[in-house]
């Protein structure tokens, strides 16, 4: 795989993925209390507990998403 389709794939992965968090993102702050009797019904968690988890989830996300994909692609353009 040449230099440009590297670059080409890492942008495309950074396009979907973070479509995906902001998905995730409106669904949490728009569907909040039918995402939460989803999930209540198969845990016992609080409206806190919920919401620590799921905020964590995204940063943990927002992380991977810098980590794996923008740097890679970003040291990419730098070097060509």
């Amino acid at each position: 795989m040449t230099m440009n389709e590297t670059k080409h794939v890492l942008l495309w992965c950074v396009g979907l993925n973070y479509a995906f968090l902001l998905i995730w993102f409106g669904m949490f702050v728009f569907a909040h209390d039918w995402m939460y009797r989803l999930h209540g019904r198969w845990f016992k968690l609080s409206v806190e507990t919920f919401d620590a988890l799921h905020y964590g989830g995204l940063a943990a996300y927002k992380i991977g998403i810098i980590l794996l994909n923008v740097v890679p692609l970003v040291a990419l353009y730098l070097i060509s």
